[in-house]
């Protein structure tokens, strides 16, 4: 069984923060794969289904953000999951918006949700980092990540949720590559070609040039006495 955990602060007054792009990233994939209805357990939100031929549970803890890892060691402790069995959603300063890594360990970095989990499970499990982008300078972080999206951003967010939804059963098997793979499926389509919507067939290679005949000079008398040797 896999633990999707998405991070983000309960209640409707932070539903549309950069904060809580983890909450809509479970959101959309419970949305997209049928998976929920939405249960009120281990002290968040939880959906349970299947993802191609894997368990998965999705989690929003609502214990706000820097009590992450409660909700996430009671569930994790329910199920007797390992750390590896878990991924966490969240949002990341030092990605641009819209980018997405997938990362197995290694520190919190200030994620105060990343903190919370590090301190209840350690730092062995898998994290999906989710780019919001840097407001430019430090003192701003905190206003920056508890705002709304813009509304110009709206376009990347969804292509990037709808990657998410698409990619999610190759990351419940252990394929973050697959996984990626959708997501830049639609966050970074091919481009067609100007003339026709389909990509310019390669060219042709020119062929070799064919090298000219020998020139024959011999006489006229010494091609008729060779033709009888």
């Amino acid at each position: 069984m896999k633990l999707f955990v998405g991070l983000g602060n309960p209640g409707s007054q932070y539903a549309g923060h950069r904060h809580n792009i983890g909450f809509m990233a479970m959101d959309r994939i419970a949305e997209e794969h049928g998976l929920g209805p939405w249960k009120a357990r281990f002290q968040g939100k939880t959906a349970e289904g299947r993802l191609g031929d894997d368990k998965v549970l999705l989690l929003k803890p609502e214990t706000f953000m820097n009590r992450s890892g409660q909700s996430v060691g009671e569930a994790m402790r329910f199920f007797k999951l390992e750390p590896e069995d878990v991924c966490v959603f969240h949002d990341e300063l030092d990605l641009a918006p819209g980018r997405l890594k997938v990362k197995m360990g290694g520190g919190h970095a200030g994620h105060n949700g990343l903190r919370s989990i590090h301190a209840h499970i350690g730092e062995g499990y898998q994290r999906v980092r989710l780019g919001i982008g840097h407001p430019g300078h430090k003192d701003k972080v905190s206003a920056y990540v508890l705002h709304d999206f813009a509304k110009a951003e709206q376009d990347w967010l969804d292509d990037l949720m709808r990657g998410i939804a698409d990619g999610a059963p190759a990351l419940a098997d252990g394929d973050p590559g697959g996984f990626m793979n959708k997501v830049s499926l639609r966050t970074a389509p091919a481009r067609s070609s100007k003339s026709g919507g389909e990509a310019p067939a390669p060219k042709e290679t020119p062929p070799e040039p064919e090298a000219a005949p020998e020139t024959d000079a011999r006489s006229p008398l010494q091609k008729l006495a060779d033709r009888f040797r």
